[in-house]
């Protein structure tokens, strides 16, 4: 029996990408899928944009919060809701390759992993590939995981019927990493990374990477209130998330050959 996936799409005013992302979707070779679209309160054309999809598939399905929430917690109701073997988050701001669900999905049941992410390029505001990828990791264990997020969001996939629910701490930016670090720590054994890219990363002005002093706020925020470290502790493992980041991590970010 083809396992099945349920695929997590947190919406906020988010009609200028929504369709795009919804199309990479639609568009996955692996067909096992269901799409929960969990908006928080849009006041712009995101509901509009989203019908026909609804009316047309009937694995697509929206789930409505009733006040505005922020992502972690629209990703938990979206947890919650699932059905499927698999876990998996796209943002609406971000696409997927039409192969990813199948490369990855067949990746993680050859090797017996129960969390795995991939790499993945970075387009502009427009959908135009940059010339960067942010390549994956082949071993990812907690403890490098805890020095610096190296899982993106886009591309990160759980098994869902081995380790249940795996939800996010209420925090407004960094959960994901916090859900990661749960999902790892709860499978008793590293994420794996596949080396190719399957998804496309969207950097524009509401980017969490564009912003670099906000970063550090919220990473320190990670330590603190998501992991309930003391002040001192969270202080010292900033400094090493500096360190990993800046002189580790940068070091998977490639330049690639423009065509």
């Amino acid at each position: 029996m083809i396992a099945s996936v349920t695929i997590i799409t947190p919406m906020f005013n988010s009609e200028s990408f929504i369709s795009e992302a919804i199309n990479s979707v639609v568009s996955q070779t692996y067909q096992n899928w269901e799409l929960l679209l969990i908006d928080d309160c849009s006041s712009d054309g995101t509901l509009k944009i989203v019908k026909p999809f609804l009316d047309k598939y009937s694995n697509i399905k929206l789930l409505k919060n009733e006040v505005n929430s922020g992502a972690a917690m629209s990703r938990n109701k979206g947890i919650h809701e699932a059905k499927g073997d698999y876990i998996a988050f796209l943002d609406a701001d971000d696409l997927w390759h039409p192969k990813k669900l199948e490369a990855q999905i067949g990746f993680m049941q050859k090797e017996k992993c129960l969390v795995s992410f991939t790499s993945y390029q970075l387009i502009d505001q427009n959908g135009k590939l940059s010339n960067k990828e942010v390549q994956a990791l082949p071993v990812l264990s907690y403890s490098k995981l805890l020095k610096s997020n190296y899982v993106g969001n886009l591309t990160g996939v759980y098994n869902a019927k081995n380790l249940g629910e795996i939800k996010a701490p209420n925090l407004r930016k960094r959960q994901d990493w916090l859900l990661w670090l749960a999902a790892i720590k709860k499978s008793g054994k590293p994420a794996r990374g596949i080396q190719e890219s399957l998804a496309y990363y969207r950097v524009h002005g509401n980017s969490m990477s564009a912003n670099k002093l906000n970063l550090l706020k919220h990473n320190y925020w990670v330590y603190k209130k998501g992991l309930g470290f003391s002040s001192l502790k969270s202080i010292w493992w900033m400094l090493v998330f500096l360190k990993e980041h800046f002189f580790v991590k940068s070091k998977q970010i490639i330049k690639l050959n423009k065509i």
